[in-house]
């Protein structure tokens, strides 16, 4: 058993943050805290905490495990979000909210002063936000999918384009804003939106929305969403890190993500930087999940293995996982050996997908196969880099283009988009969803045609592919896409996908086209992302798509495609053409876009694999 507190904590301004304490009862205190700072109701538990099995764990459960061990865990309700008061504005709060936090929890006589900080997606974000203000007491964090380094970059806008993951999000969340739970009427009118309609009619617009009900979530996404250029805005506290990482205390950090989320990127960054300024130890997990799936095996209508999932592979359970990594940071000789964690040194697991046999297994997914690859650095060691040419005859090769002049011309029309199927991402239900899935025009994803048709027989959709692979191949790093492109358009997106191509077989007569990892670039950005340049319609520009790092292992017998369009919808917002202030489209027009494919201009995407 233990004993829970209940306090509203002030902060500066005078709001109250609702937040439990549990204590142990088993002994006397002082004792190091962990704490949790969510949106998403410290009452309830996180969608994230399932176990193998499939049970969950209510945030009681976990008190009691952490708890029995000799720790205090709290768990806080985020500014303006279920029982604390105050206005939410997405992320912006949470480094100061953090930090007025911290300094109320070591003023109590339970603390010993010595704090760890967890959590999922969010919380991840809580814990980066206040520890770039270096908080006293802060000595460990465990951050799952989260923790902004850039949302410039990753997690609101990519490659200047904006992720309408935010639009979904902001949605379910305002159907229970404190607005809504105080006015019935407020939370019907919402629930009678119908966000596939809405979807239809972006962008939306103050007034113009189905936030319209919620001024306050209203407000805060349109900002995000017209704020294209590179400004204070972005350099926030909570929403960037890239100038603050002096600021982080030098301390164990454990990062995990997974190649279909939504953070790789944040999370990939965040440790490659600290671990370079910092002495203190690094964890680095990543997966092959979505966001936060931990324990599923499968990402989409791809199957990855038993060895897939974090419990028994990586660990007992994620709990004792976590409560060993605990007592190694803050407890001294409280550490059950029994549990397989490398402690306090820098560990590195990550998971090389494919090398299945591509059947189709009982829950009729493809199976792709992987397995868990351990290390002391990323990049991993013996990874090398080259190019692979896009040709005039569709190929992708090694070799330079030969042609003197060649290029590619299709016609971006952005009522009609490239739709989104699958890819990294989160929070897009119930109109888009992540994963791996076979690249058809499959009826079960929003703004396809239903037909079954591969994306690449789009007439906006340019498609480059190897000869069949003599040799394995496992990409595994960074991949760019270098294009020198024309557009008679003032402004324009460039978008590229990479795959894993299986060959025929009896379960997939026409193959199957797995997506691996995806980005995209807006043009007006080429030059700098603090100023936009509208296109030259005579120049030819060079630009670099940058997706996700992956870690991919591509069979002999498969082919590595690139396609190249101009949208990913709705993933990210569509590109009007017009050189408009983002947000807005008013003046659609449709763009002819062009890449070049000669020796003088000679597009090609450039890939990390492991030299083994």
């Amino acid at each position: 058993m233990n004993k829970l507190l209940t306090q509203n904590i002030k902060t500066r301004d005078g709001v109250y943050l609702a937040t439990d304490i549990y204590l142990p009862s088993n002994e006397n205190g002082p004792w190091p805290v962990i704490i949790e700072r969510t949106p998403y109701n410290k009452d309830e538990p996180s969608r994230s905490e399932v176990n193998l099995d499939g049970s969950k764990l209510s945030r009681q459960c976990m008190a009691d495990a952490f708890t029995e061990q000799g720790f205090v865990v709290i768990f806080q309700d985020c500014r303006g979000r279920h029982a604390s008061t105050g206005t939410f504005i997405k992320y912006v709060h949470e480094a100061q909210d953090g930090e007025d936090t911290f300094k109320w929890i070591m003023q109590q006589t339970w603390c010993n002063g010595s704090i760890g900080t967890m959590g999922l997606s969010y919380a991840a974000h809580t814990q980066m936000a206040v520890a770039c203000l270096n908080p006293a007491g802060l000595k460990c964090m465990l951050m799952d999918s989260g923790g902004f380094s850039s949302a410039y970059e990753c997690g609101i806008r990519q490659g200047g384009a904006f992720e309408l993951k935010q639009a979904t999000w902001a949605y379910k969340q305002a159907i229970n804003s404190p607005q809504a739970k105080a006015s019935s009427l407020i939370k019907k009118a919402i629930e009678d939106e119908d966000l596939f309609t809405w979807f239809q009619k972006m962008p939306w617009s103050k007034g113009n929305s189905p936030l319209k009900h919620v001024p306050e979530y209203e407000a805060y996404l349109l900002e995000q969403w017209s704020k294209g250029e590179f400004d204070s805005f972005w350099q926030q506290s909570g929403i960037y890190a890239l100038d603050k990482y002096h600021n982080i205390p030098d301390i164990p950090i454990l990062f995990m993500s997974s190649w279909y989320d939504a953070y790789v990127k944040s999370t990939l960054s965040n440790y490659k930087s600290l671990r370079r300024i910092k002495k203190s130890p690094m964890t680095l997990i990543m997966g092959p999940w979505l966001h936060g799936d931990r324990n599923d095996t499968f990402s989409g209508d791809v199957d990855f293995s038993d060895e897939a999932s974090f419990d028994n592979n990586l660990g007992n359970n994620w709990l004792d996982y976590r409560i060993n990594w605990f007592k190694r940071c803050l407890q001294e000789n409280q550490v059950d050996e029994n549990e397989p964690t490398d402690g306090l040194k820098d560990d590195i697991k990550i998971f090389q997908m494919g090398g299945g046999s591509g059947l189709k297994n009982t829950k009729q997914r493809l199976f792709h196969g992987g397995k868990w690859l351990s290390a002391n650095q990323w990049p991993l060691p013996n990874t090398a880099s080259y190019q692979l040419y896009l040709q005039p005859d569709h190929k992708l090769s090694l070799e330079k283009p030969n042609a003197e002049t060649a290029s590619m011309s299709y016609v971006h029309d952005p009522d009609h988009p490239v739709p989104t199927v699958g890819g990294s991402l989160t929070s897009g239900g119930p109109i888009f969803f992540g994963g791996a899935f076979n690249q058809v025009e499959s009826k079960h994803f929003f703004g396809t045609d239903g037909s079954n048709r591969p994306l690449s027989e789009r007439a906006d959709v340019l498609s480059f592919e190897t000869e069949p692979l003599s040799q394995d191949i496992s990409i595994c790093g960074k991949v760019k896409i270098h294009l020198f492109i024309t557009s008679d358009a003032p402004d324009t997106d460039f978008t590229a996908k990479l795959m894993d191509v299986y060959p025929a077989s009896h379960d997939y007569p026409q193959g199957f086209a797995m997506n691996i990892t995806d980005g995209i670039f807006r043009c007006r950005y080429r030059e700098s992302w603090s100023k936009t340049k509208p296109l030259n319609t005579a120049e030819v520009t060079e630009i670099t798509i940058t997706p996700f790092e992956t870690c991919n292992l591509f069979k002999k017998g498969h082919k590595i495609r690139l396609d190249i369009a101009s949208s990913n919808f709705p993933k990210y917002d569509v590109n009007p053409n017009s050189g408009e202030a983002e947000g807005q489209a008013k003046s659609k027009r449709i763009a002819k876009n062009t890449i070049h494919l000669s020796q003088q201009y000679a597009s090609y995407m450039e890939i990390e694999y492991l030299d083994q």
